[in-house]
């Protein structure tokens, strides 16, 4: 009898239990998406537009889903990355994928930061030069990305997706609860009109995240391999359960953007500092003054954990790549501090050139992001169509059809795009 009850199935209970206790790369991979495309352009969308946008947010989330699940299927079905894979399809695949990293890394890393030190010093009781504050933010990432690497990101990134996430449905509620402040005759300005196409492509870009952090995420998934038992089946629901989280969250903040500031005659407000308190006092004015600084708190920890999990999985992804195409088998510890290194440094150079122009700084990422984000999407297609899949991982028709649509819809908005900048 004792060895029977030793061997009976697992309780419901107990694989929910350990399909929880395996969540990691993605909660990584939301804790680096919710940052700029949610507390900026969902926000700026919801503000500008109305509700006129959410349609488009579901979509792109909905569209870019096959490109962003195929680091975690090829990974758990062949036990490599994405970018090992883009090398045996050929050397000019991971070459291709190596420079829109380096340049993806210093942009994303260097918009975050500048974001993060705007945030940090809203709640600082002493003013310092956003410079300065830059310098402090890569510091404090430089400094938990060397010490701890996965281990310490993973238990940071859950920390920062919870208190976020309650913080803004608690935040939608009480909007919600309150009603918008935009009078019951305002009309809300069209955004499908050629004059809003830039702002379609910033909202975009970052939607809801770059899509080359699938080869992260892959990264992640790997090094949580070596660390402990992973299956298909949770590292489907790890992902699963982080891209929802993402895809909601960005239809809560454009919630709060209508309902907190559209029709308000408030102008977003361009400076990083302004931005900053722009945003927090969007959460005060809901919840309370009482939250104010709580609510900076948040959101620094936010934006913070997407720059050092951007910092770490980007040197990652470089560093893999690099060792790739030298023929070796693995990167080194050491290679990967001198990418994070270098990413760092890189980046830190670049916000001296922007020092406060904040939301240029997120624009200009977002729009590289959008520019890449096809050629990202074809690479990770053709190695999936490629690669012998088990049949719980194996793509549905069903997603197979999804997958096509939406590469006719990055490539076509890409088009479209180039058209209306350069040649319209």
């Amino acid at each position: 009898m004792e060895s029977t009850l030793s061997k009976a199935a697992p309780s419901n209970w107990d694989n929910l239990m350990q399909l929880l206790r395996t969540l990691g790369p993605g909660i990584l991979m939301a804790s680096a998406a919710i940052g700029g495309s949610h507390l900026v352009a969902s926000t700026q969308a919801g503000a500008q537009y109305g509700w006129s946008l959410a349609g488009l947010i579901l979509l792109i989330n909905l569209f870019k889903y096959p490109f962003f699940r195929a680091g975690v299927s090829y990974t758990m079905a062949t036990g490599h990355t994405l970018q090992h894979g883009y090398y045996q399809m050929g050397r000019g695949y991971l070459a291709l994928a190596f420079a829109l990293n380096i340049f993806s890394a210093v942009v994303n890393t260097a918009a975050l930061t500048l974001f993060s030190a705007s945030l940090l010093g809203y709640f600082l009781p002493v003013q310092l030069d956003m410079t300065v504050l830059c310098g402090i933010v890569l510091a404090l990432s430089l400094l938990i990305v060397l010490a701890g690497h996965f281990a310490m990101l993973n238990k940071v990134s859950k920390f920062i997706v919870s208190t976020l996430a309650v913080a803004t449905v608690l935040a939608t509620c009480i909007a919600w609860q309150q009603g918008p402040v935009a009078p019951a005759d305002f009309v809300s300005p069209s955004p499908w009109q050629l004059a809003a196409v830039g702002f379609l492509v910033v909202t975009m870009g970052w939607m809801p995240a770059p899509i080359e952090i699938s080869c992260i995420t892959s990264l992640w998934l790997a090094q949580q391999r070596r660390e402990q038992v992973v299956t298909p089946r949770s590292a489907l629901f790890d992902f699963n359960l982080g891209y929802l989280v993402t895809a909601v969250l960005a239809l809560m903040f454009l919630a709060l953007g209508v309902l907190v500031l559209h029709g308000s005659g408030q102008a977003v407000q361009q400076s990083g500092i302004g931005f900053s308190q722009q945003l927090v006092n969007m959460y005060a004015g809901t919840i309370g003054e009482w939250s104010r600084y709580l609510i900076a708190m948040i959101a620094f920890f936010c934006i913070f954990g997407s720059t050092i999990t951007v910092i770490d999985g980007y040197s990652r992804a470089l560093a893999e790549a690099q060792a790739l195409l030298r023929k070796q088998a693995d990167f080194s510890n050491r290679s990967l501090t001198l990418w994070i290194l270098f990413v760092t440094a890189v980046s830190l150079g670049l916000l001296l050139f922007f020092k406060s122009a904040l939301l240029p700084m997120l624009g200009f990422a977002m729009t590289l992001s959008f520019m890449t984000t096809p050629a990202f999407a074809l690479l990770n297609y053709l190695l999936v169509q490629r690669s012998a899949m088990p049949a719980e991982l194996k793509p549905s028709k069903a997603l197979q059809a999804l997958t096509h649509l939406g590469l006719v819809y990055l490539f076509g908005f890409l088009g479209f795009f180039i058209w209306w900048k350069w040649f319209m």
